[in-house]
């Protein structure tokens, strides 16, 4: 049997019995590997075209909100406010909650639904009326992260730990892109997708203009390149791409993981996965320069400006309120952010709360040609043994 279609995977290659000490549930984020290569297939296996409820057009959404955002009925927002208070009156760490010490009985049938529709539908959802600012940040983060625990498990976003993230301007420079996450700047997110399976991003607070979301079914993109343009779609699946890991290593790690860009699933009836930043891409110069790994090719750069176009071209726009809550699957969504600026001081800065969640394959999540593709909390960024963090605001 060929190794694309076969579902063996390796042993993992480190203990994950995680000390209770460091993380609360348990469970330690496996972090960026690099994929098993026997489980790369070239472009001829490909499918030619991708065909179900992953593929959707702009129009098919634009102007029937309906399909894609869920009003939280007063009814669930009593439910969501009693789970946080007890929560909270437990004095657990906000680092070990999850679904037996958040229970929403009423609305779990609803998130399971919705789990669903992520992983193997549409991808994504708009919640609307969040009270975010009669909660306060606190008893929003807790009642956020409870509705977490039903869709996936937390992994960390950074070297530092962060299970619960926060999107908001720190000054930091954008164009140092090979040592600034851009998350922490108020530049232009170009399409990509995230190191979980579901990134989760709730409103805190809006900038004065700009920093409004764009989203695309990279399955729709998919058929568009390969009517288009199959040569670019080619360079995409092919294992060229050197992705930056930007320092965020832990001892013995290469500061790069090399990978294709788009890739299919182990088994049988294989879906193609995207797995793209071109921030984490361009960067790389750095060690392209003193001759460790090859420059971007001619190809390479003509793949990344047809893939943003393409992307642009068929990408449905949204904008967050203060208590929205957006969750995207990364597996066949892309998402984007137009650059933004805040409203001065002392107004609050445009803040977003996020999580990144890890759906195993066990729990119906994508077969991944990843080592760990049946861990928990597959994916993330884990750096050694830094234990879980979950700050209520940036640092």
């Amino acid at each position: 049997m060929a190794p694309a279609l076969t579902d063996a995977l390796p042993t993992a290659p480190h203990n994950l019995h995680a000390p209770l000490d460091i993380f609360p549930d348990g469970l330690k984020t496996t972090g960026q590997h690099e994929p098993l290569y026997d489980h790369i297939v070239p472009f001829e296996r490909f499918p030619k075209e991708i065909t179900g409820k992953t593929v959707w057009r702009p129009e098919d959404y634009r102007d029937q909100p309906e399909k894609w955002t869920h009003r939280f009925t007063p009814e669930q927002i009593a439910e969501l406010s009693a789970a946080a208070d007890a929560f909270l009156a437990s004095k657990t760490p906000l680092t070990g909650i999850s679904k037996s010490n958040f229970q929403v009985p009423n609305l779990a049938p609803f998130l399971e639904q919705l789990r669903l529709d992520l992983i193997d539908g549409k991808g994504f959802i708009l919640f609307k009326g969040f009270p975010v600012q009669e909660w306060g940040n606190h008893k929003s983060a807790v009642a956020y992260m409870g509705l977490g625990t039903y869709l996936g498990y937390f992994v960390s976003q950074n070297s530092r730990g962060h299970v619960l993230g926060h999107v908001k301007d720190l000054g930091e420079d954008s164009t140092q892109i090979d040592k600034v996450r851009i998350y922490r700047t108020n530049a232009r997110q170009y399409f990509h997708a995230d190191d979980c399976d579901i990134v989760g991003l709730l409103c805190i607070a809006r900038a004065l203009e700009g920093g409004e979301s764009d989203i695309v079914s990279s399955h729709n993109v998919y058929n568009h390149l390969a009517a288009e343009r199959p040569d670019v779609l080619k360079t995409l699946t092919e294992p060229i791409w050197y992705f930056d890991r930007k320092g965020e290593t832990s001892k013995g790690q290469k500061e790069w993981i090399r990978t294709s860009v788009m890739y299919l699933e182990r088994g049988e009836n294989p879906r193609v996965y995207t797995k793209w930043d071109p921030y984490f891409v361009r960067s790389l110069t750095r060690f392209s320069d003193a001759g460790l790994i090859p420059p971007l090719s001619d190809a390479q750069h003509e793949a990344i400006r047809v893939l943003e176009e393409t992307c642009n071209a068929h990408s449905l726009h949204m904008v967050l309120e203060i208590g929205d809550i957006q969750f995207v699957a990364n597996s066949h969504v892309l998402h984007a952010r137009t650059a933004y600026k805040d409203h001065a001081p002392p107004a609050p800065r445009r803040h977003l709360m996020r999580l990144w969640l890890a759906t195993p394959e066990s729990e119906g999540g994508w077969k991944l040609p990843f080592w760990d593709s049946n861990e928990k909390k597959r994916g993330g960024i884990q750096v050694d043994d830094q234990p879980p963090v979950a700050l209520l605001d940036a640092d």
